[in-house]
């Protein structure tokens, strides 16, 4: 069993492909990527046969892989045919010959000629850290009518740099933070009373400064009686906003607008009997 699990110090011994391999997949992830940097890998037609791929860097199972800032490739595709429809891939392709040698080069997958909707050929998805000897990364798929190049499709996601993702990560918390206070700030107020009878309630005591409230107040209230009649009235800052009544089982419900420092009061009639149940909830939501 090994005693030295040191892979980057003085060792004694070289650090190989694979414990680069694995140390960049542990930090860009265990997947294909083109990098922030450069052009990107862009493509350009540049005739029917050629497709110019610019720089950038791309990362495929921890391998990086690199055409050079100014420099660029060239890609031929095959020529299409009259009448029909073709999909091609331009991927890069990873290879591990029995020797250990590893390459990258781009590469043309090239799909079937089709008289209807055509399709794309299969890529080989190897895992280079299982040890893969061939894995292909997708860049591109052209589309081919006829003898003519009609779209090139990119096919990589572009992840972006430690320095990004931190300033993404601020932005995305600071964001968080706003509609968490907006989120708190729209939060149903729940006042709840199991006063007989008169229910006073003085807003100054639960809302918040500078706010408009839209509020519901629901009073369940019995009687002992059915023989017996009720009504529940409901006033805000003194002046009525509703009434509800004339049977010994009631359930009432008033509505409207408030802000901090009104008044709400409830009152009840009844012409005999006593309560069974009187209870009030009212409900503050924030408007704005």
């Amino acid at each position: 069993m090994a005693t030295n699990y040191l892979d980057t110090g003085d060792t004694g011994r070289a650090v190989s492909a694979e414990s680069d391999g694995a140390l960049f997949a542990g930090i860009f992830g265990a997947e294909k990527y083109v990098l922030e940097n450069g052009s990107q890998l862009k493509a350009e037609v540049q005739s029917n046969n050629i497709v110019k791929i610019s720089d950038g860097d791309a990362v495929m199972y921890g391998r990086h892989v690199r055409i050079p800032a100014n420099d660029s490739a060239l890609v031929t595709i095959n020529n299409g045919h009259s009448g029909t429809n073709r999909i091609d891939l331009i991927v890069f392709r990873y290879t591990k010959d029995s020797t250990g040698k590893e390459t990258v080069d781009l590469v043309v997958i090239q799909g079937e000629d089709s008289t209807g909707t055509a399709t794309a050929p299969t890529a080989v998805d190897g895992n280079i850290l299982t040890g893969a000897m061939q894995s292909d990364f997708p860049l591109y798929s052209v589309e081919l009518n006829g003898i003519n190049i009609v779209k090139v499709n990119p096919l990589f996601n572009v992840i972006g740099n430690i320095s990004k993702l931190k300033e993404e990560l601020t932005e995305l918390n600071s964001n968080l933070s706003k509609a968490n206070t907006v989120l708190e700030n729209r939060k149903p107020i729940f006042i709840d009373s199991t006063a007989q009878g008169t229910v006073n309630w003085d807003t100054n005591n639960f809302l918040k400064s500078g706010v408009t409230y839209a509020f519901i107040v629901i009073v369940s209230s019995n009687i002992s009686s059915e023989s017996y009649k009720q009504e529940i009235a409901c006033a805000l800052n003194n002046v009525n906003i509703g009434n509800n009544g004339n049977y010994y089982k009631l359930v009432s419900n008033f509505a409207g607008k408030c802000s901090k420092g009104d008044k709400l009061h409830i009152t009840s009639y009844k012409n005999g009997g006593t309560w069974t149940l009187f209870a009030t909830r009212a409900i503050f939501i924030p408007i704005s």
